[in-house]
């Protein structure tokens, strides 16, 4: 892992906010000149500190109004069956996110839907008939603080 510097971090903030950013404007914002920034650019990609890049979408004005966090417990955690779960889910538009955390839940579900008869469907219709799933609560989200 590569030591990141003050400038690293602020390349790195910058994108974040706008992955389309011109190499001019992200120089000029982390104060480097732009080929020394390219180059710390390539450094960050080669070194896996940079992932990809990708495109933040407004759900609502996707006709996506219903979001959650669904907290989903497991039977048990047999080996094909935790390898049949995870396969099914991330397969699933509605799934933004899944985590597997610790603490009483087996793996949390940020999940995106039309409303909520697409959320009721997508539960009776895919997530249980998953026979590795146990049951799943569900927390509405009502607003974003952060993301």
């Amino acid at each position: 892992m590569p030591d990141l510097g003050p400038a690293d971090r602020l390349i790195l903030k910058a994108l974040g906010e706008d992955s389309r950013i011109s190499n001019a404007d992200l120089a000029e914002r982390a104060g480097l000149s732009a080929s020394s920034c390219w180059r710390r650019v390539r450094a960050l990609e080669e070194a896996g500190v940079i992932r990809g890049y990708t495109v933040r979408l407004d759900d609502t004005k996707c006709g996506l109004t219903f979001r959650a966090m669904v907290h989903v417990h497991l039977t048990r955690h047999d080996p094909e069956q935790l390898t049949a779960f995870i396969r099914a889910i991330r397969d699933r538009e509605e799934i933004r996110a899944c985590y597997a955390t610790t603490g009483q839940a087996d793996y949390h579900l940020h999940v995106v839907c039309a409303d909520l008869d697409a959320y009721n469907a997508f539960l009776e219709r895919f997530l249980f008939r998953i026979p590795a799933v146990a049951s799943a609560q569900t927390n509405v989200i009502l607003r974003a603080i952060k993301e």
